[in-house]
């Protein structure tokens, strides 16, 4: 007989939400894993599937019984186990008794100064089908879902009721339940398509019966499936699909057996805006468009239905119903907001607020006016760009009130973009409408007016600002107000069109614009604490631009308001790393910085008195110094960065001649404190630049 069997574990359930399964997917895996390593269980693999109704474990060449294994066992202390004569008291005869232990096997040992009696107990493994209930539901229980469910009398929370439970070790049910399911070797198939009583005889062939009863139980199958199909149907009516991870990634958690149909709509709806089209369709449908091979959207949607090919027309005709109602509605509120004012709803969103302490969005429009108006001019616009930048602000925010925007929230700036179109409005200013939300997630594209770049910032740092001020900045993974995102938008914004620009006048000059709409706000350590959350949005942008982690941290030690600034000194410090004197200088500025820790010298001045400059190595390295630091002090207000680390470079030399020659730590204390200051006021060339002790070499 074999010591490995494999183990079957799934869980029926009524349908789960989509957006659920991936990540109960991989904390199905870890905590599986983890499960079976406390158990000591050794197994050769496993595996992890999903669809709509059911989570499956599969855990390939379980053993069939745990390890052996020892655990120390902590006994009483050797005061209380022994009395004045040497005898065992009741504690430890008690003790050796429960454990089934002679005293005379106990060890001693020492812990926080008390001696305790131990003994190592071998524990005999068990066979693997005793410990898998237990060893299941503890593992089920920890997974978390967004918003899981107690039915009937049950405590147990799960993404949706369980309904059957099929749990097998090999060809053996395991004996066990689940919020009153047994186990059992029965599964079902597909909801309407398959049989409702399927047999599984074990662990191999479970994927088999289940794709005999319209299961496709593999979703990383489903997916090669349903893209095919997706793609094959779209050739067939001489179309193309984009490429949408996003979408098919829902879709294939929403079916089990797909098949790919495709469907058309009236023409008419391709005179309103292609993503009011397109949105009904993909956020509210789960429809993927279709386009010609030149990018122009067609009349068609493809759809994937659970189930097969039968009955497809009755099923297409069913889902053109179902848009053409959508599409009727988006083409009735963009004609309604059509009718309507833009700048007239600007006034409208004084009834709008934007948070109870903070004020209404009218008062935000006003402010990001202002704080768009100050960034044009830090920036040097000219009169032009700088209309347009006060325009495009005004008008941001007025397709929120906007009937297609309060049914597709989705559609805010971008249906915006439209509407001042429509009105007649500069083409730039319109196009700032739509960049202003830029970018809306990771990777999204930046917004590329000069006015779009404006506005974008303003609108971002206005909240930043407004949020902080209040006492609601991020706190470990919670941020409501997706101030992290707004953070690294700006940061991306301004190192990708490299804005050369004061953060710290934006914030207060952004405060005082808030005192004015919040009189009671406080905001005494607000810029303090926004410049370290743009501190650490920058670092993260260095890392994930493959900027060495020491470069970063000897870079951003010195972060002060620009950011802009910090990456100059970042490009300057990578250039310089491949210099070959790079190597050399580090060596000895790292030295330098040992000795003065050594030195404790954190107390004593960096005056140096050149009458106590008794070796030649330390007068050369002195006057030395004198030239490099007025020419780094020049470089640096030349923000010529290469230059300063150029600079401090000439140094090179003489710091090794006098580490070479010279006596740092002498017992004469003047001359000691001197030849220290003489080494602080080295280190302290790059103060300015950064902190060069960082870097590791």
């Amino acid at each position: 007989m074999s010591d490995r069997k494999d183990f079957l574990l799934e869980i029926g359930t009524e349908e789960i939400p989509a957006r659920f399964l991936p990540p109960a997917l991989k904390q199905m895996r870890a905590l599986a894993a983890e499960a079976m390593v406390s158990k000591t269980l050794d197994y050769q693999q496993i595996d992890i599937y999903a669809t709509p109704r059911r989570l499956t474990l599969i855990v390939k060449g379980l053993v069939t019984r745990q390890l052996d294994s020892k655990t120390e066992i902590k006994g009483p202390a050797l005061k209380s186990a022994y009395d004045a004569d040497g005898a065992p008291t009741k504690a430890l005869l008690g003790f050796c008794k429960g454990h089934g232990l002679e005293p005379d096997s106990l060890r001693q040992k020492e812990i926080s100064g008390n001696i305790y009696l131990f003994a190592d107990k071998e524990i005999a493994g068990q066979p693997t089908v005793s410990v898998l209930p237990e060893l299941v539901n503890n593992f089920l229980s920890k997974i978390h879902f967004p918003k899981p469910m107690r039915w009937g009398y049950q405590e147990m929370r799960f993404a949706r009721p369980l309904r059957w439970l099929v749990v097998l070790f090999g060809n053996e049910v395991v004996e066990m339940e689940i919020a009153d399911v047994k186990a059992d070797r029965i599964s079902r198939g597909h909801r309407t398509l398959g049989s409702q009583q399927i047999i599984i005889d074990n662990a191999d062939s479970y994927l088999q019966k289940l794709a005999e009863n319209f299961v496709i139980c593999d979703q990383q199958q489903r997916r090669q499936i349903i893209w095919q199909q997706i793609n094959d149907v779209a050739a067939s009516v001489g179309g193309r699909v984009e490429d949408d991870q996003e979408l098919l990634s829902e879709v294939v958690f929403l079916v089990e057996y797909p098949t790919a149909l495709v469907g058309s709509f009236d023409k008419k709806y391709l005179e309103i805006p292609q993503e009011l089209v397109i949105t009904p369709m993909r956020e509210h449908q789960r429809y993927f468009p279709v386009y010609d091979q030149s990018g122009k959207l067609l009349p068609l949607f493809i759809t994937v239905r659970n189930g097969d090919d039968r009955f497809l027309k009755t099923v297409t005709a069913g889902n053109e119903k179902v848009l053409r109602a959508r599409l009727s509605d988006a083409e009735f509120f963009w004609h309604e907001d059509l009718a309507a004012d833009l700048e007239a709803n600007v006034e409208k969103l004084s009834s709008v607020v934007f948070h109870e302490k903070i004020g209404t969005l009218r008062q935000k429009v006003t402010r990001i006016g202002k704080l768009a108006s100050l960034i044009a001019t830090k920036l040097d616009y000219d009169k032009e760009d700088s209309l347009r930048t006060q325009r495009a602000a005004l008008l941001a925010k007025a397709d929120l009130v906007s009937n297609v925007v309060y049914e597709f929230p989705e559609l805010q700036g971008i249906i915006g973009e439209y509407y001042a179109l429509a009105a007649d409005e500069d083409k730039f200013v319109a196009q700032a409408i739509r960049e202003h939300y830029m970018p809306r997630f990771a990777g999204d594209q930046l917004p590329q007016s000069r006015p779009g770049i404006a506005v974008s910032l303003a609108d971002k740092l206005d909240s930043l600002c407004c949020f902080f001020a209040i006492g609601m900045q991020p706190t470990g993974s919670q941020d409501p107000y997706a101030l992290r995102r707004a953070a690294a938008g700006c940061t991306q914004i301004i190192i990708k069109n490299r804005l050369y620009i004061s953060l710290q006048e934006i914030f207060e000059f952004a405060y005082q614009l808030l005192q004015q709409d919040v009189p009671s706000i406080g905001i005494e350590e607000c810029s303090g604490n926004l410049l370290e959350f743009f501190r650490q949005r920058v670092e993260n942008f260095l890392d994930e631009e493959q900027v060495a982690y020491d470069t970063i941290n000897a870079v951003t030690a010195k972060f002060g308001d620009n950011i802009l600034d910090v990456l100059c000194r970042v490009e300057a410090l990578r250039a310089y790393r491949l210099q070959p004197g790079f190597a050399p200088l580090m060596a000895g500025f790292t030295r330098a910085a040992n000795l003065l820790r050594s030195a404790k010298s954190d107390q004593l001045s960096a005056d140096i008195d050149d009458q106590l400059l008794k070796e030649e190595a330390e007068k050369q390295l002195y006057k030395q110094l004198l030239l490099v630091e007025a020419n780094v002090r020049n470089a640096i207000e030349q923000k010529d960065y290469l230059s300063v680390l150029n600079h401090i470079g000439e140094l090179t030399p003489f710091i090794d001649k006098f580490f070479n020659d010279v006596m740092v730590l002498t017992e004469d204390l003047a001359l000691r404190n001197n030849r220290v200051a003489l080494l602080k006021r080295i280190v302290a060339l790059s103060a300015d630049f950064g902190d060069l002790t960082k870097i590791v070499i």
